[in-house]
């Protein structure tokens, strides 16, 4: 316990001079020049236009009924004399069946599709560069005490700048 409380003693004796003589205090410096830094910077920005595009609209012709009807009746009668008996029937409604599809390719083999073109409109977008220049912080030179110093900082200072000052024995000085 009296070791450590000498140890103790003993730091603070040599340290307490230099805590003493080291001083700091706030000042103002005379500011001599401002000059803004700039950098470049990307800002991309989106942009849009519109387009017109072509656009068909096929449609199919309106279909004739004549030549599912004409045909399903004339199988259903050709149909009719082929069979006997009760397969009359079946034959006939085979035949007329045959009959309706085979007037329906005839009668509309030619009618096809009509088509129509209009403009659609589409509107596209596309990111674009948009480069800026902003200013990164300010160069200043100001002069304390008679001497002339500079630094960068993100603010410009005005005609004062504080600063602070610290001050301490250079070495080992002697009375």
């Amino acid at each position: 316990m009296k070791r450590t409380a000498i140890a103790i003693a003993a730091a603070l004796a040599v340290g307490a001079p230099t805590a003493l003589a080291a001083r700091s205090f706030d000042d103002y410096a005379v500011v001599k020049e401002v000059d803004p830094e700039y950098e470049r910077v990307n800002v991309p920005r989106k942009e849009c236009y519109t387009e017109y595009e072509p656009q068909v609209y096929r449609r199919h012709e309106h279909r004739s009924l004549a030549g599912p009807i004409i045909g399903g009746v004339a199988g259903g009668l050709l149909g009719a004399q082929v069979g006997e008996g009760s397969g009359r029937v079946a034959a006939s409604a085979v035949g007329a069946a045959v009959g309706a599809i085979v007037g329906d390719r005839l009668g509309n083999r030619d009618r096809g599709y009509s088509e129509e073109i209009y403009e659609r409109e589409v509107r596209r977008c596309r990111m674009v560069d948009n480069w800026e220049r902003r200013i990164a912080g300010y160069h200043v030179v100001y002069e304390y005490g008679g001497r002339t110093y500079s630094t960068v900082l993100p603010y410009d200072p005005g005609p004062r700048l504080p600063v602070r000052v610290h001050v301490e024995p250079a070495g080992d000085v002697r009375d």
